[in-house]
């Protein structure tokens, strides 16, 4: 692990030597940036960010934290004791820390793999709708007619749009949150 506070990160964060702090970074399994301004905490992210092209969390408590949370490409407040900015500057609220591994763990897995068939499903509708289209003009000679009303059209995109995919993010839950917390692993699959 590598522990880092905030006199020694201002050296660490100079364009000079931000790469040396990358690559130790990278080796090390934890780092901690400990007495760290607000300022610090965000170029911390914005540097794994840019260089490692990574997809960001940040997490906090306070108003401290709130820069941190709007640089990061995922942002989770937790409501405590400090106040509630971080919580609305983040993308998600939480009441303890220790319900982090859930939402990471089992809402994340689920939102993951919602999104991925919510993707497939409207190419396979669309496919399906411009398969239609095409056809049509065969049956009527490339004239240019209309095939649908306005009315069915708007009709289609509603029922094919949006109560599949409700009912699916609501209903869908592909593996159990008791066998996504026991195996962490699985968050990974997805990807």
């Amino acid at each position: 692990g590598l522990v880092i506070d905030g006199r020694t990160l201002a050296y660490a964060l100079e364009p000079t030597l931000e790469d040396k702090f990358l690559a130790l970074a990278k080796r090390c399994r934890s780092v901690l940036c400990c007495r760290s301004t607000p300022l610090q905490k965000s170029m911390v992210v914005k540097l794994v960010r840019d260089k490692l092209k990574a997809v960001t969390l940040a997490i906090g408590d306070g108003a401290n934290d709130v820069s941190m949370i709007q640089v990061a490409d995922v942002g989770v407040g937790i409501s405590g004791q400090e106040g509630m900015q971080a919580v609305m500057a983040s993308d998600f609220a939480i009441p303890r820390f220790r319900h982090l591994e859930k939402l990471l763990l089992v809402h994340g897995h689920w939102c993951y793999s919602r999104l991925a068939n919510m993707v497939l499903y409207f190419f396979y509708k669309n496919a399906m709708f411009v398969a239609l289209l095409f056809w049509y003009q065969f049956y009527c000679g490339f004239s240019g007619s209309s095939m649908v009303d306005q009315w069915y059209l708007i009709f289609f995109n509603l029922l094919f749009s949006s109560l599949p995919q409700l009912i699916t993010g609501v209903l869908d839950k592909d593996v159990p949150a008791e066998v996504l917390i026991a195996v962490p692993q699985l968050y990974k699959s997805g990807q």
